[in-house]
């Protein structure tokens, strides 16, 4: 089965395998993914250097906020009045924002931003994002508790 990814490049069973592999262990010897997906150790940098190339996957470490300083997180809701493009590029590039996405139903944005604080968090939504040209209102949601946070969703 190929599927096609974000920029329209076909998939392979083979590249959708390898993905799964990094996704359980991002620090998975190729040689040992080779084996998994039936490769040699060279193929599968050859594949992942493209992947990655291709902006299909990248590798990171993942950590919990909580335990590298950042004691605030939050969704925020935002309705925006014309062209959602200029908001979402600016909310894009600032840092504490995790995820930027464009949304159909009560809001057109949704983004998780993490803070140090709720000092932060307030600066945050009242002098950066609220100011924004083209922001209407916002809503809030504050995480209390991370319950669940993983990307090992496989390549469904």
């Amino acid at each position: 089965m190929a599927t096609p990814d974000k920029n329209g490049t076909t998939l392979d069973s083979v590249s959708l395998a390898i993905i799964e592999q990094l996704q359980e262990d991002g620090r998975r010897p190729y040689a040992a993914i080779g084996k998994a997906v039936g490769l040699s150790e060279a193929a599968v940098r050859q594949r992942v250097q493209k992947l990655l190339d291709q902006g299909v996957m990248q590798i990171v470490a993942v950590t919990d906020p909580l335990t590298v300083g950042f004691r605030r997180q939050a969704m925020v809701g935002i309705n925006v009045e014309g062209d959602l493009d200029p908001v979402a590029d600016a909310l894009t590039a600032m840092d504490e924002v995790e995820y930027v996405v464009v949304t159909a139903g009560s809001f057109d944005l949704l983004i998780e931003i993490v803070c140090e604080d709720d000092d932060h968090l307030l600066e945050m939504i009242n002098k950066r994002i609220r100011t924004l040209p083209g922001v209407r209102s916002t809503e809030s949601f504050v995480y209390l508790k991370l319950r669940k946070q993983t990307y090992t969703w496989g390549t469904r």
